[in-house]
């Protein structure tokens, strides 16, 4: 007797699709409450930072607190506009500290730092599933075209 096995393909891939998205976000949020403990709690290196971009120090605190509002927002269930404000926050705050790092000609490891956090800010983003989003984003441009 002959035994054949079937695999269905796309429920693979949506397998192997939210393990990197949970593998990818464990990583963002780690990264995330890290920094935020370090600037609630004014680490050296933390405060070092801030002085060489000419931030006052009292940004720390509130950076820090968004932060870990973020990461709670794109973990918890459900929330799917406050997830998009989340991941739009850690996008702002990253980008802007990638800028902030090469007006002052920081170190090239601030850089890549930023930059590779800002990575880990759009996968997770683009790797949710489905039940953590708004809709596509054919579905929200198609309604756009329609009402122009």
């Amino acid at each position: 007797m002959e035994h054949t096995v079937t695999m269905n393909i796309p429920i693979m891939k949506s397998k192997g699709k939210a393990i990197a998205y949970w593998v990818i976000t464990a990583a963002l949020v780690f990264v995330m409450l890290a920094g935020a403990v370090g600037e609630l709690t004014h680490q050296w290196g933390t405060l070092e930072t801030h002085t060489v971009l000419g931030y006052p120090l009292y940004l720390l605190t509130i950076i820090a607190t968004w932060k870990i509002l973020g990461t709670i927002a794109i973990v918890v269930p459900r929330f799917t506009r406050l997830k998009e404000w989340a991941y739009a926050g850690m996008f702002f705050n990253m980008t802007g500290a990638f800028i902030s790092h090469f007006v002052v000609g920081d170190s090239v490891f601030h850089l890549i730092y930023t930059s590779s956090v800002l990575l880990l800010v759009v996968a997770s983003w683009a790797l949710r599933p489905q039940s953590r989003t708004l809709g596509t984003l054919t579905e929200s441009f198609g309604g756009i075209l329609k009402r122009a």
